[in-house]
């Protein structure tokens, strides 16, 4: 019997002996996992629950950029900035955000549709993304928001900047700024580290080109708060860097003037130095607002752009496509001269049209101009005379000539609205449209018809680079005081005139690239336009200038928008008794003064009817400001050190 008892007891005493390791196991176990953890909240995880414990104390706000200033060629700001008031909403900081829209609503007079489209949006993008309730308040609002904070969780009202357009004049040129869109987080790398609310992109014009440097970075504000979310005080604040101004070549005077001119037609104007391609001008009718673009367009407003039949959304400067109409016989002329086809005192009767295999075509006079050379035939614009040389001449050394002097190219650098426009040649028709050439299209060519289509500054460049003397020059908007080479060269023949150096050699020396192969040749198309606009019979002789400051030498050009039937010809059916769009685009080139050029400009005006009625009584006024304005362009010039 002991003995049983004894063993039981033994057993008994391991079986006790075990559970009480195990339990001590346990026990220690449970004190090191509870000193692990201590230890890890005190030691590794501190940063992070002491980030929390901030996150409920501090508010850190990213505050978006001021967007850098442009300013024309005189220093006047054409695109500024101006302080907004806003109101944004975190949604992860609120409880209730039907509470807070309720709210809101009585507060700022939300509308049902406005609260349901701002819905939408935070239920597409992170909680904790911020979402722009209204970003233009009045301060009455802003004052209202601020007063009732404690009753707005998640509300941060906040202080920021905004574009803002003093003159419509320059709408197109500058372009417009708006809210990032997706397509901009996708296109634009740099934008992808700026997630700020409100911040705003370039979208067309000068914005959209200069956006990456104009932009800025991004800011900081950092302030506590009590615990319904309260500011008691500003900790911190960066407001980031603006971005980076610019100056341009445009002239604020100029812009406005020839706004105010074309304000009733859909036309463009681009005037430009003939020297260095400055863009003293350049304007699209007619202008749209904006700034009616910059805190989102109005539907309405919307609505009354796209529905114009006057295209005011349209940069026509640059992204309008036109046949060039008789503006080209400048070039048809020039390019016969410099392959040889005919000689300035050659001449061809004109008696109103001429047939070819079945085909009339006619000249714009029924009866003719009779016998014409070159300087009487660019003078009267004679139809029949350009058909003629445009035959012998043949549309690939047109075509050749054309884009030498900028026609079908894009003329600014990475302008994004501009078009390129067409230069046909038998190359170009076999390519895109996979037909032979016809020697018919040949003739349309010679007076700027057929497949031909330019924009208004490729007109200006052809013009200002036939004004100079034919050198090639690089239109600009961005002003940069750099060596004007062409004037120094023009400058140093003039003075040395029996300098027995080449001139292939001359050019080199000046860095200059000559578009001529007989520079005579550029000087019987610059007498030839000024026959057009200074002698009886020229074409833009009525607008002439006789002010020998003053005087400009030009060429008229219509645009055949709808062929003439035969019976219309037979009656001499006039331009403005057609529907208005059946008229002709009206056209008119020019450069002046004649007597030591400066300026070049291209007018052009749709269904104006002709170029000598509705473009060339625009340019008289222009050009007579531009001239007007030309000193005091200089002295700035001179200016030493003259910057932004």
């Amino acid at each position: 019997m002991f003995s049983s008892n004894s063993g039981n007891t033994v057993i008994k005493s391991k079986l006790i002996s075990r559970r009480m390791f195990l339990l001590s196991i346990s026990k220690a176990v449970v004190v090191v996992g509870v000193l692990g953890r201590l230890i890890s909240l005190q030691i590794n995880e501190s940063k992070k629950y002491k980030t929390l414990s901030d996150k409920n104390r501090f508010r850190e706000w990213k505050l978006a950029p001021e967007r850098g200033l442009i300013k024309d060629y005189f220093n006047n700001e054409i695109a500024s900035n101006k302080q907004v008031y806003q109101i944004h909403l975190i949604p992860e900081n609120t409880q209730s955000i039907e509470e807070v829209f309720f709210r809101l609503k009585s507060i700022l007079n939300l509308t049902d549709k406005k609260i349901f489209s701002l819905k939408r949006k935070i239920a597409k993008q992170k909680p904790w993304e911020p979402i722009i309730i209204s970003d233009n308040l009045n301060w009455s609002e802003f004052s209202r928001i601020n007063l009732f904070l404690h009753e707005l969780q998640g509300i941060e009202p906040i202080v920021s900047v905004a574009r803002v357009y003093k003159d419509h004049s320059s709408a197109h040129v500058l372009g417009y700024v708006s809210q990032v869109s997706q397509k901009d987080l996708k296109t634009k790398k740099y934008l992808k580290d700026m997630a700020v609310p409100g911040i705003a992109v370039g979208k067309t014009g000068l914005e959209r080109k200069l956006d990456e440097k104009i932009i800025g970075t991004v800011g900081f504000q950092r302030y506590e708060v009590n615990a319904y979310g309260k500011r008691i005080k500003q900790i911190k604040v960066d407001p980031g860097q603006s971005g980076q101004n610019f100056k341009t070549t445009l002239d604020l005077e100029v812009q406005k003037f020839t706004t105010e001119i074309i304000k009733d037609v859909a036309a463009s104007v681009c005037v430009m130095d003939i020297y260095n391609g400055d863009i003293v001008s350049l304007v699209s009718s007619p202008v749209y607002d904006p700034n009616a673009f910059v805190h989102g367009i109005d539907k309405t407003y919307w609505d009354t752009l796209i529905n114009n039949s006057k295209k005011p959304l349209i940069n026509k400067a640059v992204a309008g496509l036109y046949p060039p109409g008789s503006t080209i016989k400048t070039l048809v002329a020039l390019s016969a001269l410099e392959n040889k086809i005919t000689r300035p005192l050659n001449t061809v009767k004109c008696t109103g049209k001429i047939e070819l295999f079945g085909e009339k075509f006619h000249c714009w006079k029924k009866k003719g101009h009779g016998i014409v050379n070159m300087r009487s035939a660019i003078k009267r614009s004679c139809d029949v005379y350009f058909y003629e040389i445009a035959r012998r001449l043949g549309v690939d050394r047109l075509s050749e000539t054309a884009k030498k002097f900028g026609l079908g190219k894009k003329v600014l650098n990475n302008f994004a609205e501009e078009r390129s426009g067409v230069v046909p040649s038998t190359a170009w028709k076999k390519k895109f449209i996979g037909q032979n050439w016809y020697l018919g299209e040949t003739l349309h060519s010679g007076i700027g018809q057929g497949y031909f289509q330019s924009t208004p500054i490729q007109l200006c460049l052809m013009t200002a680079q036939i004004a100079n003397g034919g050198f090639e020059i690089k239109p600009r908007i961005i002003f940069d005081k750099e060596k004007n080479n062409l004037k120094e060269y023009l400058k140093f023949k003039n003075e040395n005139p029996g300098q027995p150096l080449p001139t292939d050699l001359l050019v080199s020396n000046f860095d200059l690239k000559p578009l001529f192969k007989n520079q005579e040749n550029i000087k019987i198309i610059k007498d030839a336009m000024y026959s057009s606009s200074n002698e009886p019979g020229g074409t833009s002789y009525r607008s002439r200038l006789e002010d020998k400051r003053f005087t400009f030498a030009g060429k008229t050009g219509s645009s055949q928008i709808k062929k003439f039937t035969e019976a219309q010809r037979e009656a001499e059916v006039k331009q403005e008794s057609l529907k208005y769009k059946d008229r002709d685009h009206a056209l008119f080139i020019a450069f002046a003064p004649f007597s030591d050029p400066k300026y070049a400009i291209s007018v052009v005006v749709e269904h104006g009817g002709s170029g000598s009625k509705a473009a060339a009584p625009i340019a008289k006024k222009i050009i007579k400001k531009v001239l007007e304005r030309h000193s005091l362009r200089e002295s700035i010039y001179n200016l030493p050190g003259d910057s932004i």
